[in-house]
């Protein structure tokens, strides 16, 4: 069913299925009705405490998704934040988004106190997701929950859950294809979600839960299928937010479950193509969304129920993409004789690793460049890892000796899991820049 809002979602379910299991989480479970009653309860709370702007510090609990629903009701704008995050960051994300109120781990809540602004006027509805992978390049992109339950009909659609289903959520809910596919997809179609009990239980969750349905990104599901941690019960496996080599989707097709592969964007509130069968890299465009291509093969949208309303704060960087109501994705593909989207490729010089992380290359090399005070040098995907393609004459533990601090401020998935040197200049183009498919191909090589 098609919802509005998150209040339309939750009422139609408390009012149709006031009994069913809405959520399962690691202390118990919670009906459609018993959901809606706390959610209002707690909209009213935070009404009356006269906050505009709520920084939730996600942790993917029960009472974190409770809050969410409570502080869109109550009129405040949300931002999602990523509580991992190093503090400086976070204070930097709170003030740029006018953050006047924290949820989240008290200890963190209270170290980040400092960092809080005066609130805005006119946030009610928003949502604001975090897209690029780089402090210097965060942009919190503005979607609210009319474009995400719009999102989440879209895309089931496609892939329709039916309220026998359990979706177990293993993702972030900090980032919009953990709520949307791991969350909202579940409960737009009656469905129940198992909340996830965090990283120290991905390899026994499916195991305690009992799911029918798991949303992954590509590392996550290697994980789980080097342990062979999926449950019988389970026939279906939705992936996304990372390219995913084809012998991994092929290993859990084997297995008997339906294995489907979705692409989207931040900046279309999630999905917009989704396989549902045969080629799982040959993607069918959701309803509300028209694909067509550039001449150069970007990959142009136009999704007028779930389109981001900007980047906040951006004006520049909102007009640069989205152009007369067609999102510029800078991705390449094209259209098979079906009509399905097959994704070839970044126009942008983005790195997507296998967890949905992104790496804006030209700041992150010009850090490597600083650190090494050495120019000759790119950074490509290898197994889904970035890995630095060094030209010149030096030696692997020197290099990483220099790098060292760096790495240590940068997040785990997003450090070096390789050096590689080469003697050979790296290729580039007439006017200079780098022929990042050549350096793709060299790594593969090296």
């Amino acid at each position: 069913m098609r919802f509005d809002s998150f209040d339309h979602m939750l009422s139609h379910w408390a009012q149709e299925t006031p009994d069913a299991c809405a959520l399962r989480h690691e202390r118990g479970a919670c009906t459609f009705r018993q959901l809606y009653e706390l959610v209002r309860s707690r909209a009213e709370t935070l009404r009356r405490s006269g906050k505009t702007c709520m920084g939730i510090l996600s942790d993917g609990s029960f009472d974190c998704v409770v809050t969410i629903f409570a502080a869109n009701l109550a009129g405040l704008q949300i931002v999602m934040l990523d509580e991992n995050a190093p503090e400086d960051t976070l204070r930097q994300l709170i003030r740029y988004t006018d953050i006047d109120t924290l949820w989240g781990d008290v200890d963190l809540v209270d170290e980040l106190s400092d960092a809080l602004t005066a609130g805005v006027t006119d946030g009610a509805g928003r949502i604001l997701f975090f897209t690029s992978g780089t402090t210097e390049q965060a942009r919190a992109v503005v979607l609210t929950d009319h474009s995400l339950c719009q999102s989440a009909w879209n895309g089931s659609e496609k892939l329709p859950l039916s309220p026998a289903d359990t979706l177990l959520n293993l993702l972030p809910l900090g980032h919009v294809f953990g709520f949307v596919c791991g969350l909202l997809w579940g409960l737009s179609c009656g469905a129940t979600v198992a909340l996830g009990r965090g990283a120290r239980h991905y390899a026994d969750d499916c195991a305690f839960f009992r799911p029918t349905a798991v949303s992954v990104v590509p590392m996550l599901l290697g994980f789980l299928m080097k342990l062979q941690a999926l449950n019988p019960e389970l026939k279906l496996i939705l992936v996304g937010a990372g390219d995913c080599p084809p012998q991994l989707l092929a290993a859990a097709a084997a297995q008997g479950i339906r294995v489907s592969f979705g692409y989207g964007l931040t900046e279309t509130s999630s999905g917009v193509a989704i396989s549902v069968s045969g080629d799982p890299f040959a993607m069918e465009i959701c309803p509300d969304d028209t694909v067509t291509l550039a001449e150069d093969g970007e990959i142009l949208i136009q999704a007028p129920t779930c389109v981001m309303q900007g980047y906040y704060k951006l004006p520049d960087a909102t007009a640069a993409v989205l152009k007369d109501g067609v999102l510029h994705t800078g991705d390449l593909g094209y259209l098979d004789e079906a009509g399905r989207l097959h994704v070839t490729g970044r126009k942008k010089e983005m790195l997507v690793l296998s967890d949905g992380t992104k790496i804006f290359l030209p700041e992150y090399e010009a850090r490597l460049m600083e650190a090494l005070g050495h120019t000759e040098l790119a950074v490509t995907l290898r197994d889904g890892r970035p890995v630095l393609i060094y030209s010149g004459e030096a030696e692997e533990r020197e290099l990483r000796e220099k790098l060292r601090p760096l790495m240590a401020r940068l997040p785990r998935g997003q450090q070096l899991a390789a050096i590689l040197i080469t003697a050979d200049p790296l290729p580039r183009t007439a006017t200079g820049k780098i022929k990042r498919w050549e350096v793709q191909q060299k790594a593969g090589l090296l």
